[in-house]
C-alpha cells in the first residue's frame, strides 16, 4: 500500500492543526511499517502510548531543565502513537465502540499523570502554591473541552436531524449551494483555506492546548505564563463556539417552523 493510499483511507476529513502540520507526516509513515502486522490492534498502541506517556510523566517528575524537555519529546512522541491506533483501526476495519472509549479514558489518564507530575513536582521544588492551582485547571479545562465539544456535536446534530427529517431535499441542496465569488467574505475566505488543509477553523482545540502545556511550556521553561496563556486561549475558543451554539439555538424554532411550512406546501395529496 502507497503512502498515499494510507493518506486517504486514514486522515481524517478535518483535524486540529497541530496533527495535520506536526503528527500525520509522521504518524502515516509508520503507520505503514505498522499496518500489515495485524497482530498489533489499536488498543495495543493506546497503551503503548500511554506508557510513553508515563515515562514523559516520569521526566517531568524530575525537574530539571533537560529532563523538562525530554519529557516534552516524548509526550509528543506519545501523541503519534496515540493518533496511530485511529488510523491502523480506519485502515485495518479494526475500529470498535470499546476501542473508542478506551483510547479516550486512557487519554485522560495520561493528561492527569503528566499534570500531576509537572506541576506536582515543581510545587514539591519550589513551594509554590501557584503550581497547585495550574495543575488543578489543567485537569478541569483537559475534561471540561472534552466534556462540552461532544455535547455541543450532539445539540447541533440533533437540531440538524430535526429539520432534514422535515425537508431532506432542500436541506441537502442548500449544503451543497455555491456562493458567488464576489460575495465571499474574507471570513469565508479563510476558512475556506483551513478547510482545504484539513485544518478546522477552531484553532485551539483541547489537543493545542495538551501539546502548549505539556510541549511548549516545558520546552521553553515558561511553565506558569505559557500555561495561563493557553487556558485563556482555550476559554476563548471555547466561548466562541458556545456563542456559536446559542445563536444556531436561537434561531432553531424558526428555521424548523419554515421548514415545517415549506413541507406542507409541497405536499399534494394524492387523489381518491
Amino acid at each position: 500500500m502507497t503512502l498515499e493510499e494510507i493518506r486517504e483511507r486514514t486522515y481524517k476529513p478535518r483535524d486540529a492543526w497541530w496533527t495535520v502540520l506536526l503528527v500525520d507526516p509522521v504518524a502515516s509513515r509508520l503507520v505503514r511499517l505498522v499496518a500489515p502486522h495485524r497482530r498489533i490492534t489499536p488498543n495495543m498502541l493506546t497503551v503503548l502510548a500511554t506508557v510513553i506517556g508515563l515515562a514523559a510523566a516520569g521526566c517531568f517528575a524530575m525537574q530539571t531543565r533537560w529532563w523538562l524537555v525530554a519529557g516534552a519529546l516524548l509526550f509528543h512522541v506519545s501523541f503519534i502513537v496515540d493518533c496511530m491506533d485511529g488510523k491502523i483501526a480506519r485502515l485495518n476495519g479494526t475500529g470498535s465502540i470499546f476501542g473508542a472509549w478506551f483510547d479516550f479514558v486512557f487519554d485522560r489518564i495520561r493528561v492527569f499523570i503528566c499534570a500531576l507530575a509537572l506541576f506536582g513536582g515543581q510545587y514539591l521544588r519550589t513551594d509554590r502554591e501557584t503550581y497547585l492551582w495550574l495543575l488543578a485547571v489543567v485537569v478541569f479545562l483537559d475534561l471540561f473541552r472534552y466534556l462540552n465539544g461532544s455535547q455541543i456535536t450532539k445539540v447541533r446534530a440533533e437540531m440538524r436531524e430535526k429539520i432534514e427529517e422535515v425537508r431532506p431535499v432542500r436541506a441537502e441542496a442548500e449544503a451543497a449551494e455555491p456562493v458567488p465569488a464576489g460575495q465571499v467574505s474574507r471570513k469565508r475566505q479563510a476558512g475556506d483555506f483551513l478547510r482545504n488543509h484539513r485544518i478546522r477553523t477552531h484553532l485551539f482545540s483541547g489537543i493545542e492546548y495538551e501539546m502548549t502545556v505539556f510541549i511548549i511550556a516545558p520546552l521553553t521553561g515558561w511553565l506558569i505564563s505559557v500555561t495561563v496563556a493557553a487556558g485563556f486561549l482555550l476559554m476563548a475558543f471555547e466561548a466562541w463556539l458556545v456563542l456559536k451554539l446559542w445563536q444556531a439555538a436561537q434561531a432553531f424554532p424558526a428555521k424548523l417552523a419554515a421548514a415545517e411550512a415549506e413541507a406542507e406546501a409541497a405536499y399534494i395529496p394524492h387523489p381518491n
